[in-house]
């Protein structure tokens, strides 16, 4: 019985997905914000009516939340686990990479967010430069000594707190196929930055812009040049 209702549930969760104007909401709410129906149906190019019966749908199988702020709702992802899945889909679905490089705007593969952490080129090269420079290390993702002294130097709190989230991962990013840093690590690594106002997301979009602090804090910290 178990497994037909995992079967079943499975089943709706991948047709709820299937459609083209859910999945175009789902991926709208991949930059980690809350937005409201209104909104989400003209990111998705469909009437208002036609968006609410799709987040309606999304929200009975606990794939988005519905946030009340006074008169207003907003719809988010349910959990970072949904948005991990999607991001791992789109790299299933990225097959051919030079069809996708083409496709794919340049400042959306170079920085964005992916749910609550960073994504793109700049993202992984990140990710590479905390195993070089000692941060991390193992398949694990282990924060050594050296990291954690310079995590603290950077005001980046490295306590997973009551989260069962692991402190640090790899999520492989569908755009470069090779793995950006995920975890509680990749979630405050990115609110560090956007605090120090080197990063400042678009408004209407997952991309991420550096700001000349920004530029100035990844070199000298992490000795990485961004354009």
């Amino acid at each position: 019985m178990e497994s037909n209702y995992l079967e079943t549930r499975l089943a709706a969760v991948a047709a709820a997905i299937a459609d083209k104007t859910r999945a175009r909401i789902l991926c709208a709410l991949m930059d980690g914000r809350a937005w409201t129906a209104t909104e989400l149906s003209v990111m998705a190019e469909v009437a208002p009516s036609t968006g609410s019966s799709h987040l309606a749908k999304l929200l009975d199988l606990s794939l988005i939340a519905c946030v009340q702020q006074g008169r207003h709702r907003y719809y988010r992802l349910y959990s970072h686990q949904i948005a991990e899945a999607l991001e791992g889909l789109m790299g299933l679905v990225s097959v051919d990479r030079s069809v996708l490089r083409s496709k794919t705007p340049q400042d959306l593969r170079y920085a964005r967010t992916c749910y609550d952490h960073m994504a793109g080129e700049i993202a992984v090269v990140l990710h590479d430069r905390l195993f070089s420079l000692g941060w991390l290390e193992g398949e694990e993702y282990a924060l050594t000594a050296e990291g954690n002294a310079q995590c603290e130097k950077l005001g980046i709190p490295t306590r997973t707190g009551s989260s069962r989230r692991r402190l640090a991962c790899g999520c492989l990013d569908w755009s470069e196929r090779r793995a950006h840093l995920g975890g509680v690590l990749g979630t405050t690594l990115l609110q560090t930055c956007e605090a120090k106002e080197w990063i400042k997301r678009d408004l209407v979009s997952r991309e991420l812009h550096f700001t000349p602090a920004g530029k100035r804090g990844l070199k000298k910290v992490f000795g990485i040049s961004v354009a």
